[in-house]
C-alpha cells in the first residue's frame, strides 16, 4: 500500500490517493474550527484520538450491519477507507436541544425531545452550511427520493445504536452530524449509499450523563478549556486509551494559534 498525492483537504483531515482503486487514506489533522471556519486553532493531540474513537465506533457500526467507509486503522493518524462520491449533505440528528437550534426556535437547552429530531444542511462553508428541507435535496439532486429515505432510517439507526453504546459508559448523546457517500457495489451493479464520515467529539456533542458536563468541542466552541482531557475522557470510558502505541506519550497541549476572521 503506497500513500500518494494528497487528493482533498477539509478542516480536520486530509484525503490522499493510494496505489489501489477505491481506495484512500484518511490523515486526522490537530487543527479544531468553529462557526464555520470563522474560529480556528491547532490542538496538539486532537487527531490521534478522534482517529482511535472513530475506528472504535464505526467497528462497532459495522458489527451491527451498517456499512461505512472504514477498511481499518493505519496508524496514530491514519485510515484506510474506501473512496467514495460524497453527497453534499449533513445529516444532523438532536436528541437534545443545544447550540443553534435553541436560537433558532427559542428552545431552553437540555430541551429532551419525544423523538429524534433529523435534520438537514447543505456542506458548504461559504453560505455557512443552511438548513435545507427534502424538497431542496431532490429539487437540486443531491440525492434521490429512494437514497433519502433509505439514509433517514440507517441515521436513526445508527443513533440507536450509539446512544446505547454512550449510555453504557456514562454519556448522553446529545447530538451528532454525518456524511454519507456513494460507492459502485459490484455484485449488483448498482451504486449503494454508506456511511462516509468520522464519528468522534468533534462531530458529536457528548454530557456527562451526572453532571451534564461537556465532553466534546463546544469546550473549544465556547473556550470552556481541557479540551484535549475531554477527548481523553471519552477515550478512556470507551476502553480505547491507554494503547501500547505512544498516543500517551503525545504531549497534549492547550489549544494554540486561535484564530478570529472578521465577515
Amino acid at each position: 500500500m503506497n500513500k500518494g498525492k494528497k487528493l482533498y483537504e477539509g478542516k480536520a483531515k486530509i484525503i490522499y490517493e493510494t496505489n489501489e482503486k477505491g481506495l484512500v487514506i484518511q490523515h486526522f489533522k490537530d487543527d479544531a474550527t468553529a462557526f464555520n471556519n470563522l474560529k480556528k486553532s491547532s490542538i496538539e493531540g486532537k487527531g490521534v484520538l478522534n482517529n482511535r474513537i472513530s475506528e472504535h465506533l464505526l467497528t462497532s457500526l459495522t458489527q451491527c450491519g451498517i456499512k461505512n467507509h472504514l477498511i481499518k486503522r493505519l496508524n496514530m493518524r491514519e485510515q484506510l477507507i474506501k473512496q467514495v462520491e460524497i453527497i453534499p449533505v449533513e445529516f444532523i440528528v438532536r436528541n437534545i436541544a443545544t447550540g443553534s437550534l435553541t436560537k433558532r426556535l427559542g428552545i431552553s437547552e437540555g430541551t429532551s425531545f419525544n423523538k429524534p429530531l433529523l435534520e438537514y444542511c447543505l456542506k458548504n462553508d461559504e453560505l455557512e452550511d443552511p438548513i435545507v428541507s427534502k424538497e431542496h435535496i431532490y429539487a437540486f439532486g443531491w440525492a434521490t427520493e429512494k437514497e433519502i429515505k433509505e439514509i433517514d432510517k440507517t441515521t436513526l439507526r445508527i443513533n440507536d445504536i450509539l446512544q446505547g453504546v454512550f449510555r453504557g459508559i456514562g454519556i448522553k448523546l446529545v447530538d451528532f452530524k454525518i456524511e454519507y457517500g456513494r460507492i459502485w457495489n459490484k455484485n449488483n451493479d448498482q451504486k449503494e449509499i454508506i456511511l462516509a464520515d468520522e464519528i468522534s467529539p468533534d462531530t458529536c456533542r457528548l454530557w456527562d450523563i451526572k453532571t451534564e458536563k461537556k465532553l466534546d468541542k463546544d469546550r473549544f466552541r465556547k473556550d470552556l478549556g481541557n479540551i484535549i482531557q475531554a477527548y481523553q475522557e471519552v477515550a478512556r470510558r470507551l476502553g480505547i486509551m491507554p494503547e501500547e502505541t505512544n498516543i500517551s506519550e503525545v504531549n497534549f497541549g492547550k489549544a494554540t494559534s486561535i484564530k478570529f476572521k472578521k465577515k
